[in-house]
């Protein structure tokens, strides 16, 4: 029970950890250009984990895949999709308030439910498609500066695209599951921020002074790294699944972050977001941590051998044990449940 309690601990740590990623990232980016930022980001969080893989992560037992050929494609589409997702989200919060972003930063659950429905072949449960179509209202009410004129906030369709392109980048990474997570953070971190300084120097883009750029790195290492670090120490414990739960109280831990550093106006369309979206991401928690299992039921059954269903030399009565599994699927416990 402590260690499922620590657990939970490192969940919610990780979550938190990973909220103040957009609002100080806006804070920033007041003094560095937005695809500058991207690539220190990511920088920061590729080289603080190879560190901490460093300093830790060597002494781990387990023995992980290695990397073939096969998963190069993956590795690609992971490098490439976290290239163009943060510079998105970078352009997006210089065009829309910090706490809205936060809130639209759930739609990448939607993005990446409905593409592992598309490609790989995933069932959504039906609470999940509940959870997706508030999440998608919510996120079509956070877009528009004026929902009444149905003008669009461009800060937020970018914002948007980012959380699309995380969407195709979670799946990607989800075929590398098997890997040392520590090499697969370093990877994508260091590449994708090596793609990204590409970028900015094409666009022509400043460096920033030393001091910010430590800043961004060192921001990038904690919202990023540092928050997969303890996503890693929960997953080991309480599983995947439940771990990544607890990531959807992030956007609300964004959003107080956001009020309080910027003391951000919220107009009404703001708060009927705020609450269409928690009950988006509270369905998607309970979904997440319904048991999926399978029963065993073992039954006793008296019959007669009479020549019709069972045939014995000698006719008698008798008793067999007979097993029977059901299908696996979800459903709710109680404190007074028991498996027969």
């Amino acid at each position: 029970m402590n260690k499922k309690i620590l657990a939970i601990a490192f969940a919610v740590l990780a979550a938190v950890l990973y909220a103040i990623n957009i609002p100080f990232s806006k804070l920033l980016l007041s003094s560095i250009a937005p695809t500058m930022m991207a690539s220190y980001l990511y920088l920061g969080a590729g080289v603080g984990v190879g560190i901490l893989f460093f300093i830790t992560g060597r002494r781990q037992k387990e023995q992980f895949a290695k990397y073939t050929k096969k998963d190069l494609p993956y590795v690609l589409g992971m490098i490439i999709l976290d290239i163009i997702a943060p510079i998105l989200l970078m352009f997006g919060l210089l065009d829309s308030a910090s706490s809205n972003a936060s809130l639209l930063n759930n739609f990448e659950i939607v993005c990446t439910s409905i593409i592992a429905l598309a490609i790989f072949k995933e069932q959504i449960s039906y609470k999940m498609w509940i959870a997706i179509f508030l999440i998608t209202l919510s996120s079509f009410v956070l877009s528009f500066e004026d929902i009444t004129a149905f003008k669009l906030s461009w800060g937020a369709i970018l914002v948007l695209l980012a959380t699309l392109c995380w969407g195709l980048e979670n799946n990607c990474t989800r075929s590398l599951s098997s890997k040392n997570t520590y090499s697969v953070v370093t990877i994508k971190g260091i590449f994708s921020g090596l793609g990204s300084l590409v970028v900015a120097l094409c666009l022509k883009e400043d460096f920033a002074n030393g001091i910010l750029i430590l800043l961004a790195m060192i921001l990038g290492f904690v919202a990023y790294g540092l928050s997969i670090f303890f996503y890693i120490k929960a997953q080991g414990v309480i599983g995947a699944s439940k771990t990544s739960a607890y990531y959807s109280i992030a956007p609300f831990v964004g959003t107080l972050l956001s009020c309080i550093i910027f003391e951000e106006g919220l107009d009404w369309s703001y708060f009927v977001g705020l609450i269409i979206m928690l009950f988006g991401a509270l369905i998607v928690v309970l979904d997440t941590l319904e048991k999926k299992h399978t029963h065993l039921h073992k039954h006793i059954i008296e019959h007669a051998h009479d020549g019709l269903t069972h045939t014995h030399e000698i006719e008698h009565e008798h008793s067999h044990k007979h097993y029977f599994t059901e299908e696996n699927h979800n459903h709710k416990h109680s404190s007074s449940s028991k498996v027969c």
